[in-house]
This record gives structure tokens, C-alpha cells and sequence, in this order.
């Protein structure tokens, strides 16, 4: 069963200053091993080798997500909102400290090679042989099925949900004060205190108090200016684009029986894709850094130079193209091989796209892709809204795929062998 703890647990935290922990299962949740192990994963993935300071962890930022979550929930107890189930308190405090429990090293970018989704590892955490199932099942047995239905967003009540993943949800708002404090910017800045004393339950909903509309288009502009300024910034690309193709060589060379010189039974796994959670928990960006530390030793010369430029930041270069067409990334192929390299690794194309804030359409068809759930405005005659239709600033970047084509390369190889380019490559690569 859960209780209250004897004395209150509290951290110190630079983005909300304090984390405060009442609860046993909470604190119990904190110091479990699968827990401990966020430490271990950096939530900015490879931003680091962009913006310095950025080696905050998955585990501060589950902390101020749990954090939020609690505030806001304290403040509708507070007021005694009659529309907030007061007996989903601790469901939406743990859903939101254990929401992203699952990732793995440098998270987005392993996904996307190994066709993995954290949420699925997170459920099967909670609902696995681990310490966190042994903390949860204290509760009652069904909670960690029902922590991991928030998890999922299928919990039958689309409040609990809408806490931790939303359009303005306690992830989205600690992962923005937070990246913005650790890269040193100011774009990620909006004012917290003020979205969370307009935030209401409203009829299995949270909504906003149309009095705080500006604080929210403020945290809105403070997204998109995060996601092209940091998320997207084209040098993070670089890194992730060579860290994808570490480990799709890796891979590719374990498939065709190549003999590493080091291997651990849970790296195995995953070239493999056959991992068992035991092995998945052994993962974290130490154990891939000493990877890639041994793998620059290999006697494959392409996972070497990849490992060497990933840990030596020696990253590749980007030119900017117009929309590219077969015969430029032909002709662009083609100059790699003739001076020895290989396009399949030495060459990408790049596009990335955000949508800042995705218009409530109730007419979306079955299928098709649907963002978060939408911010709503309540106003003084408790008539429910969609932010765009008020908001002129929220209207005009609603949609928005600003972005460009970036084609990264290896710039050193090109330069070295610039004579025997043609005029138009040379160009291209801007090596005149």
C-alpha cells in the first residue's frame, strides 16, 4: 500500500529549484535500479557535441516531469476541483516519473536503426521482472497495468493521460526549461508559474483559462524556437547521422558473420535484435561509448573511421541543396566511389520538419497520423475552445514544415581529392 513518508524527501533542482517527494511509493520508485540507470542516459542524446553543457539525464528530467505533474495536481486539490479524480493522484504521479524509464542510449537515434519505441520498453519494465513491478504491485496488482495504459494512452481517463502527453503536457514543459537551461539559451524560456495557475479540469479535460492564452503562446513560440535552434541544429545531425551509421555498419558486419574484437552479450542482442529485457537494462551510453572506443581498433576500416569521428568529434560537413533529384544524388554517389568512399555511409540527406502546434481537426480521417491532444481555452461562460481559433500567433504557425535539405559528407576525403572532381562537384562542396 502507499503512504505518506515520515519526513519529506527533497532535491535540488536548477530548473525548479526544489523536486518535493511525499510519497513511499514515489521515493521507493526513485531508488530502484531500472530507475538509477537514467542517470546512465543523456536526455539530449548527442547535443552534447554541439552545445557543451548539455549532458543533463533522462533521470533529472523524469524528476521535473514528476515534479510538474505534482504541482499541478496539488493545485487542484487545493481548490477542490470538483471536475479532478482525486483517486487517480498517484496513477498520474507515477506515470509521469516513470514515462521514459524505457529509453536507451542515445534513445531517438537507436530507435530509428533497430526499429525499437521506448514506450513499448518502458511497459515492459513496468510490467516485467524488475524492481519497479515489485514497487508497483505494493500498490495493488493492477497498478502496474494501469500505470503502463497511462503510459500507452489508453487509460480510461483521458485526464491522467493528457498530464503527461499532450500539446502542453508536464513532459513538454520540463524538457524545454530544461534543455534551454543546460545548452545555455534563452529560446526554451517561458513562464511556467504562470500556465500552471490557469490550468483547470474541466469534464475528463484540461484546459486553460483563456486569461493565461498569452502564457501559453509564449511557451508555444518557445518550442518551435527550441526545435530549430537546438533539436534540429544541423552540427546535432551531423553527430546522429554518424552515430546511426555505427551502428547500422555494425549490424550490417554482424549479419555477414564478421568477428568483432570485443562484443558484450547485450550489444550482441541488439545487432541481432533479440533482445531480452534483462540485457535491454544493460544498456546505457556507457557501455556505447566503450563500444565505439573498442570498435575504432576493428579491423574494418569504415566502423573504425566512424567511431573515431564520432568520439573525436570530426563530424561530417553540410551544404545546403535545393530539393534534391535523382540525378544530383547520382552524379554526388558516383564522385564518392570514384575517390574511395562509400555512399551508403559517406553521404545523407537531411530534412527535418516540426510541427509546432497541430490544429484540433475533428474531421481527421480514421489512420491518419493525429498529434497530442489539443490545447483548449475555457472561458468566462465556460465555453470550451481550440487555441488556434483565437490565438492570431498560435494560427500562424500552426502546419508550419519549415525546413532545408542538408546533405552531409566527409570533408576531408573530398578536399584531399578535389582536382579530380568536377567543376560542379567542387562547387557543391564548396572546395574552390
Amino acid at each position: 500500500m502507499n503512504g505518506q513518508l515520515k519526513e519529506e524527501k527533497v532535491f535540488k533542482d536548477p530548473v525548479h529549484h526544489y523536486v518535493y517527494v511525499q510519497d513511499e511509493t514515489i521515493w521507493s520508485l526513485i531508488n530502484t535500479k531500472e530507475f538509477q540507470r537514467l542517470r546512465r542516459i543523456r536526455q539530449l542524446g548527442t547535443t552534447y557535441l554541439t552545445f557543451h553543457g548539455a549532458e543533463h539525464s533522462r533521470f533529472s528530467h523524469s524528476l521535473g516531469v514528476y515534479e510538474i505533474t505534482r504541482r499541478i495536481i496539488s493545485q487542484f486539490e487545493r481548490y477542490g476541483y470538483p471536475d479532478w479524480p482525486k483517486e487517480e493522484r498517484l496513477v498520474s504521479l507515477c506515470a509521469a516519473l516513470l514515462h521514459d524509464v524505457g529509453h536507451g542510449p542515445f534513445s531517438h537515434s537507436l530507435e530509428e536503426i533497430f526499429d525499437t519505441d521506448h514506450e513499448e520498453w518502458t511497459c515492459a519494465i513496468l510490467m516485467g521482472e524488475t524492481e519497479i513491478n515489485g514497487v508497483l504491485r505494493s500498490v495493488s496488482e493492477e497498478f502496474p497495468s494501469q500505470v503502463a495504459a497511462v503510459i500507452k494512452k489508453k487509460y480510461p481517463k483521458p485526464i491522467v493521460v493528457s498530464l503527461i502527453s499532450s500539446q502542453m503536457d508536464a513532459d513538454r514543459m520540463d524538457y524545454l526549461l530544461r534543455d534551454a537551461y543546460f545548452t545555455g539559451v534563452n529560446y526554451g524560456t517561458f513562464d511556467l508559474e504562470r500556465i500552471l495557475r490557469v490550468l483547470r479540469p474541466y469534464k475528463g479535460k484540461i484546459v486553460v483559462k483563456d486569461s493565461g492564452m498569452h502564457a501559453v503562446e509564449h511557451y508555444l513560440m518557445s518550442r518551435y524556437q527550441m526545435y530549430w535552434q537546438i533539436y534540429f541544429h544541423p552540427v546535432t545531425r551531423s553527430s546522429e547521422i554518424i552515430l546511426r551509421q555505427i551502428f547500422r555498419r555494425a549490424q550490417q558486419l554482424n549479419a555477414e558473420g564478421y568477428q568483432f574484437g570485443w562484443m558484450t552479450r547485450s550489444i550482441k542482442q541488439l545487432l541481432d535484435n533479440t533482445l531480452e529485457l534483462k540485457d535491454y537494462l544493460k544498456l546505457d551510453e556507457a557501455l556505447a561509448q566503450t563500444a565505439f572506443s573498442e570498435w575504432e581498433q576493428e579491423a574494418d576500416p569504415l566502423l573504425s573511421d566512424l567511431c573515431h569521428r564520432f568520439l573525436n568529434r570530426q563530424l561530417y560537413k553540410y551544404v545546403t541543396i535545393d530539393q534534391p533529384d535523382e540525378l544530383l544524388l547520382g552524379e554526388v554517389a558516383a564522385t564518392l566511389e570514384s575517390i574511395g568512399l562509400n555512399p551508403d555511409y559517406h553521404m545523407e540527406i537531411d530534412f527535418p520538419f516540426d510541427l509546432p502546434y497541430d490544429v484540433y481537426r475533428p474531421d481527421r480521417q480514421e489512420g491518419e497520423k493525429r498529434e497530442k491532444a489539443p490545447i483548449l481555452l475555457l472561458d468566462e461562460h465556460d465555453e470550451i475552445s481550440e487555441i488556434s481559433l483565437k490565438s492570431d500567433i498560435v494560427r500562424s504557425i500552426t502546419g508550419l514544415h519549415q525546413g532545408k535539405y542538408h546533405l552531409y559528407y566527409p570533408e576531408e576525403p573530398l578536399r584531399a581529392n578535389k582536382a579530380q572532381l568536377s567543376d560542379r562537384m567542387r562547387k557543391l562542396f564548396q572546395l574552390d
